[in-house]
């Protein structure tokens, strides 16, 4: 939930106005904005880059992996699991907040993906790689803003 949305519902459940912390908060989150969309930008326009060298360097460290074992649509579900969660960190950075990962990156995926009988391990690694991969596209600082996205789905995926 965004803090614009977390700050007028605390707000309107205590019927009172926005307090000052909360308004600062609020303009703090529009200045940082134009930020938060270039980041955004730029995983969007090099995903397929980030996703082909992700992968490799997934595949080097994990070869025992169903994604490597030859099998043509196992190959294909990684490349498009790990293009899926480049998209949900992009919804994520739009709306400065992990809950679009929440919602829809991390409810139900380990059961998913037990179901599959794909490694939980190896998918916390291939999101590890997507983050360095993705992480040598920005500057120190914007890489700081970046990366906890990726570590709150990492976090939220380990077995």
């Amino acid at each position: 939930m965004s803090i614009i949305t977390k700050s007028i519902q605390n707000a309107d459940r205590e019927a009172r106005y926005l307090n000052a912390g909360e308004l600062r908060a609020i303009q703090e989150f529009y200045e940082n904005g134009v930020s938060r969309l270039n980041f955004a930008v730029t995983l969007t326009e090099n995903e397929k880059t980030i996703v082909e060298k992700a992968s490799l360097t997934f595949w080097e460290r994990c070869p025992n992996t169903p994604s490597n074992s030859g099998n043509r649509m196992y190959r294909n579900s990684c490349l498009r699991d790990q293009s899926w969660y480049i998209r949900l960190i992009t919804y994520a950075l739009v709306v400065g907040d992990v809950e679009p990962l929440a919602e829809i990156g991390t409810i139900g995926v380990k059961e998913m993906y037990d179901s599959l009988e794909i490694p939980l391990p190896n998918l916390v690694e291939a999101i590890r790689c997507l983050k360095e991969v993705s992480l040598d596209l920005f500057t120190l600082e914007d890489a700081a803003e970046v990366a906890p996205y990726f570590d709150y789905l990492i976090q939220s995926l380990m077995p």
